[in-house]
């Protein structure tokens, strides 16, 4: 894992450590020294630390005025050990949603595990973002943590699945991904109604 890096294709329009906004703003980063690890398995050190053991993230790109976020996760999605998704909403989401933010777009290619526990803090960021008129996604999920995120029902809060998967992001401009998913969302919906 240590060689895994996040996308860096975006990173000439945006860098976290640059913008005033971000929690991860002043943020030094080292090529050479791997100090964050998911159990024995040390990390690139451009992951960021947000407070959990096992999951890191990268702010790949945040456009205040289009009010959306791509951030993408390396590691074990742990609720029931490290309350992660407590770390998650008030150590960066509630920066964002501050700022204005509304529709979120989670990277989970490389979270490997999700282990559920109470759903509060999914439930109050849901209603944070839909309230403004916004969501979250998560893009191409592994169909294992898919399971495990469909069996603590959190598709009542977040979109995933196979309308999400297998989107080609990489290549594309930050803002062509969020249209994208947009698009979807709203095909989705009318078909749902």
């Amino acid at each position: 894992m240590h060689d895994i890096e996040p996308h860096f294709q975006w990173r000439d329009r945006y860098r976290a450590e640059d913008d005033s906004a971000s929690p991860f703003y002043g943020r030094q980063y080292s090529e050479f020294d791997y100090s964050n690890k998911v159990y024995n398995y040390l990390l690139h050190p451009q992951w960021d630390d947000f407070g959990s053991e096992t999951l890191y993230l990268k702010i790949l790109f945040v456009d205040y005025d289009d009010r959306y976020a791509i951030i993408e996760l390396i590691g074990e999605w742990n609720d029931a050990l490290h309350n992660d998704s407590m770390h998650l909403k008030r150590e960066v989401i509630d920066y964002l949603v501050g700022e204005g933010i509304k529709d979120f777009i989670l990277i989970m290619e490389g979270v490997l595990n999700f282990h559920s526990d109470a759903d509060d803090y999914y439930e109050e960021w849901y209603s944070e973002v839909t309230d403004a008129g916004g969501w979250i996604a998560m893009l191409n999920v592994l169909d294992h943590v898919a399971d495990e995120l469909s069996d603590a029902r959190l598709d009542n809060y977040i979109h995933y699945g196979d309308l999400l998967n297998g989107l080609t992001w990489r290549p594309q401009k930050a803002r062509r991904v969020h249209e994208a998913i947009e698009g979807l969302l709203q095909t989705e919906r009318r078909r749902v109604y």
